[in-house]
């Protein structure tokens, strides 16, 4: 019998996912830091921003030098396999998460024991 190949390349949370997440916790956060959480490029993190952006999933200003990211609600998921239902609630429960690491100029988050 032929031996299958382990695929351990996918994910089930696609990086458009987890920035949307990161920017919902902190609509400020650097693409640097959105890149290294991520384990992409800061390009890739740009061509993302753009993707969510020209689909209406977010909306970008510029405050000072930095740029600030309001995450559009309402919005509906682009597979018809989910239907018409909003991201708001995978986003949400995504950003909830704690992150594995603290992204840079963040505190280590304090370890809070559990009854």
């Amino acid at each position: 019998m032929e031996s299958v190949e382990s695929r351990t390349s996918w994910t089930f949370v696609t990086n458009h996912a987890r920035i949307l997440a990161m920017l919902l916790r902190d609509p400020e956060v650097r693409m640097r830091d959105m890149a290294a959480a991520c384990q992409i490029t800061e390009r890739a993190v740009r061509s993302v921003i753009t993707d969510l952006e020209s689909a209406g999933y977010l909306t970008r200003a510029r405050h000072g030098r930095r740029n600030h990211y309001q995450v559009t609600d309402g919005t509906l998921f682009r597979h018809p396999a989910e239907g018409p239902h909003e991201i708001g609630h995978l986003i949400r429960l995504l950003a909830d998460l704690e992150p594995s690491r603290p992204m840079a100029g963040q505190p280590v988050p304090e370890t809070v024991p559990r009854p």
